[in-house]
């Protein structure tokens, strides 16, 4: 065993070690919001974990949490990456170019590109990221893996928090990750070869009872110390890659990423820890008390339906039955008076409404009830859409920034860097080289949309008070003072209205003289009759017209 592999592998164990706590706090989580992954975190259940089929839902009494977190994931999706539209643009970093055409069209061409690349159906960037939201719900940490799709193009796979070890830096950032993966023995003959792997894997492979055996491997990525970007081989990337084989411990494959490969996020970080904190950890009081209410309830609700009954022990009543229609001789007295009757069980209306208060917390701690406005209450005007959207972005804007930061911009990065490798991206042109070829995300989802809606909101207001002002004193004089020409395409932007339709300037203009000509000749022919009858009242006018 080399140095290199040792190093490694204290290091690793030192991250497993420190993170024991985490683990067992995900496993509760896991068994009453994600069942598919209750024993996943455990180092036995992860030898285990592919039993295909188990049933993991013993815990889970109440499905409010696990739907509130399948949502949690849709949210974020549809305000961060919607598929339906382009999330973000590539605007260049010096103020002086953001007018020119020229190095527009390129970032607009550059953007457009990747967007193609992106939602290939090969690369399955829909089908991985959404995991990875879920894993933000639940865990706190998601963690995406991005690689170059051989043949062209961007790959994608969300990496399960089971697997993922990572180390921060000094300023917080993680720069450092250890995966810790199994393949069978033909799967690892397949993507290592036999030449690096040890022997009682490349034995197995070729053995018909042991070729599908598991073994483990560690794929560690961290900042190359001899970095160079000058070099043109493997020390010019930044980060350095070594996979390395549990069996044998074994340095197997060295390679090196110019840009962080796993672009991942935390929801919300506590002083000291290295992984996030999730609304599931928040709200893991709230759900384990649901799950005891509903075992209450559904007790409750059992004793209702099926009764318990008190019987009068005076020995007349013998062979007592439930059945319809039976007939039960004795049960009441001479003077007609029951000798049976039900054990009170309670008022479960009160276990619901306990209930109810619960579910409430959990819906609130996922986000679900933020989005609930607009669906219980659809008739509103512009201006109290625009409200909710400004209110909406206020409350949401700390934690998804955080997703922008620290999850989305990595991956754009990463994507840029392997298409550009690849030569799929189009010269740039030379006054953006000269520039340095700088350019900056600018985020262009829901949610960025949610954040500007305060100045729409403030125009909106601004325009009721105006509107109520001309029509007390007749006085249109305060709509002067909005240049609507300015606001209009920015209020469109704001509303997700497709630039394909909007006009530009020119447009605009030709339409506005269009109207006028229009107007010109409605009132040339409104005031003819008039014309007429002047010119016949005044004979020299009259005159002078025949002539």
């Amino acid at each position: 065993m080399s140095d290199l592999v040792r190093d490694h592998l204290m290091r690793f164990a030192t991250a497993q070690a420190e993170r024991s706590t985490f683990e067992s706090h995900w496993e509760e989580i896991a068994a009453r919001l994600f069942p598919s992954h209750k024993d996943t975190f455990t180092a036995f259940g992860y030898q285990n974990q592919f039993n295909q089929g188990a049933k993991k839902t013993e815990l889970m009494f109440d499905a409010t949490a696990a739907l509130a977190l399948q949502r949690f994931s849709a949210v974020l999706e549809s305000l961060l990456t919607p598929q339906a539209s382009q999330w973000h643009r590539l605007i260049p970093s010096d103020p002086s170019l953001k007018k020119n055409a020229q190095v527009r069209r390129y970032l607009d061409d550059v953007n457009a590109r990747l967007f193609r690349y992106r939602y290939r159906p090969k690369a399955n960037f829909s089908g991985q990221i959404q995991p990875t939201y879920m894993g933000l719900g639940a865990y706190g940490s998601g963690v995406l893996f991005v690689d170059a799709l051989p043949g062209g193009g961007i790959r994608y796979r969300h990496v399960h928090l089971a697997e993922a070890y990572f180390i921060e830096n000094h300023q917080g950032l993680v720069d450092t990750l250890y995966r810790k993966f199994q393949l069978t023995a033909q799967q690892a003959i397949k993507r290592f070869g036999e030449s690096t792997l040890p022997e009682q894997i490349i034995s197995a492979s070729k053995s018909p009872t042991q070729k599908d055996t598991r073994f483990e491997f560690l794929h560690c990525v961290y900042p190359r110390e001899d970095y160079d970007p000058e070099r043109l081989d493997e020390k010019g990337m930044q980060y350095e890659s070594i996979y390395i084989s549990c069996a044998g411990q074994r340095e197997i494959k060295r390679g090196g990423y110019a840009s962080f490969p796993y672009p991942l996020s935390r929801y919300t970080q506590s002083p000291g820890e290295v992984y996030g904190r999730s609304p599931a950890m928040l709200g893991l009081p709230a759900i384990k008390v649901l799950n005891e209410e509903k075992k209450t309830v559904l007790k409750q609700g059992h004793r209702i339906v099926d009764p318990v009954l008190l019987l009068h022990d005076d020995g007349q009543i013998s062979g007592f039955s439930l059945k319809p229609g039976a007939l039960n001789y004795g049960a009441v007295n001479a003077d007609g008076r029951a000798l049976v009757q039900t054990l009170p069980s309670g008022n479960i209306a009160v276990g619901k409404d306990m209930m109810d208060d619960e579910r409430a917390v959990i819906n609130d701690l996922f986000l679900v009830s933020l989005f609930q406005i607009l669906v219980e209450t659809p008739a509103m005007t512009a201006t109290e859409v625009l409200e909710r959207a400004r209110e909406k972005g206020m409350l949401l804007a700390p934690t998804m920034g955080r997703q922008q930061s620290e999850l989305l911009g990595p991956l754009v990065e990463r994507e840029l860097d392997i298409l550009a490798r690849q030569g799929l991206l189009p010269p740039p042109p030379a006054v953006f080289e000269e520039a340095g070829a700088s350019y900056t995300v600018e985020y262009d989802s829901p949610m960025a949309r949610m954040q500007r809606a305060e100045n729409a909101a403030g125009l909106f207001r601004t325009l009721d008070l105006a509107v109520n002002y001309a029509k007390l004193t007749g006085d249109p004089s305060p709509f002067d003072w909005v240049d609507f020409d300015e606001a209009m395409p920015e209020i469109m932007d704001i509303n997700a209205v497709p630039a394909r339709w909007v006009r530009t300037m020119e447009g605009v203009e030709a339409v506005r003289a269009q109207r006028a000509q229009q107007q010109q000749i409605q009132q040339a022919i409104e005031a003819a009759p008039a014309l007429a009858g002047a010119a016949k009242a005044i004979p020299g006018l009259a005159e002078g017209a025949a002539a």
